[in-house]
């Protein structure tokens, strides 16, 4: 069945989650951003707000003092307006500068840094009618909605009250001096914005916790998609198989420059080659240090002859050695005593030939245990 007619009842695996991050898609909160730029705003001109209405009442009270001659005089009007409007400029550039500051990291809070073009990438299938009927009722849209009314009724309520119980101050404000005025009215703007800020808070410490929950929603999987995931993040396994075998193959081809530092050399006489060493002094155990089977197995032969690397037939142990033994890595305890007793045999035939002893007689037919010859296995399996 495909995954698409599938109910996605699954959560969003890690891969996906990082795959929708690199896309550009996060949790987002727009109130918490909301929040972030209306809180900064407001706290930094309650923080400013007593020099400002010093500088302000200051300044008016000089701007609206005239003379005769400055009224007659165009420039000197231009000249107040410049020193009125220069510093207004400063202050909502700073201002403009904080509201910024708290929008980005507000957004950065709530879903991390992304880099990504993607989102910026056109998409003609956002054009589609059908696509974009469907997209209104979703769990999304649904949650916009009941967020967006319960705003509207909150505000419209804190605002009915809030202009109902200062409606008579309202009416006397043009009755009062302008200090006092503007005295008062920085005080209802204070209130107002505190009572606006109560209400994105929260409102914002919903959202955040909801646009988490839609986004993992959103991204929910179906258990074919799970099954294709796992399939492709494993891959396929005779695929793997074969790369394996192919690398084991490499390995083994490369091997062939070690043959010289071999100890000697066992063949079964044709199908199978083990080159084998050991040091005493640097290793625990002996080691294959190159096999290989057929023509790869004349080619061991061949160079081990060419060096002077003694060639020993032994067809089980060679079998064994081949199938159980990894290049570069002690050989298995089981065969311990069978390479003991051909290391012997190659000692006393490298000894006799620099004539400090007797040459050895035939070569040692080492005993395997069966279960290690893959061939024994295949006859009693047959």
């Amino acid at each position: 069945m495909d995954s698409s007619s599938q109910d996605r009842n699954l959560p969003a695996s890690e891969r996906k989650l990082k795959k929708a991050r690199d896309d550009g898609q996060v949790a987002r909160s727009t109130d918490l951003s909301h929040l972030a730029v209306l809180g900064a705003g407001a706290l930094t001109l309650l923080a400013f707000a007593p020099l400002m209405f010093e500088r302000l009442t200051l300044a008016l009270g000089r701007q609206l003092s005239f003379e005769s001659s400055s009224v007659m005089q165009s420039d000197d009007l231009l000249n107040r307006l410049q020193i009125m409007a220069l510093p207004a400029l400063g202050a909502c550039a700073l201002l403009g500068a904080i509201v910024a500051t708290a929008s980005v990291a507000s957004s950065l809070l709530a879903g991390g840094w992304t880099a990504s073009l993607k989102p910026l990438t056109p998409d003609f299938s956002r054009l589609s009618p059908i696509k974009g009927i469907s997209g209104l009722f979703s769990k999304k849209k649904l949650a916009e909605i009941v967020k967006m009314s319960f705003i509207t009724v909150v505000l419209f309520v804190l605002s009915t009250w809030f202009l109902s119980s200062h409606l008579q101050s309202f009416a006397m404000l043009v009755l009062q001096p302008s200090s006092s005025a503007l005295r008062q009215l920085m005080d209802w703007i204070v209130t107002g914005m505190g009572l606006l800020l109560l209400v994105i808070f929260l409102v914002a410490m919903i959202d955040v916790p909801l646009q988490r929950f839609l986004h993992r929603s959103q991204l929910k999987m179906s258990h074919q998609e799970v099954k294709d995931e796992h399939k492709e993040s494993e891959g396929n396994p005779q695929l793997k198989g074969r790369q394996r075998a192919r690398q084991r193959e490499l390995a083994q081809r490369n091997s062939i420059q070690a043959v010289p530092r071999a100890d000697f050399v066992l063949m079964n006489p044709t199908h199978f080659a083990v080159a084998v060493q050991y040091d005493e002094k640097t290793m625990r155990a002996p080691r294959v240090i190159s096999k290989g089977a057929d023509l790869l197995a004349m080619r061991i032969r061949d160079v081990a002859k060419d060096h002077s690397v003694p060639v020993l037939q032994s067809p089980m142990l060679a079998r064994a050695l081949y199938a159980h033994a990894e290049l570069d890595q002690d050989i298995p305890t089981s065969l311990y005593t069978a390479v003991a007793q051909v290391l012997a045999y190659v000692y006393r035939l490298r000894a006799a030939l620099r004539g400090e002893g007797p040459m050895p007689g035939d070569p040692p037919a080492p005993a395997v245990p069966p279960e290690l010859d893959p061939l024994s296995r295949h006859n009693r399996s047959a």
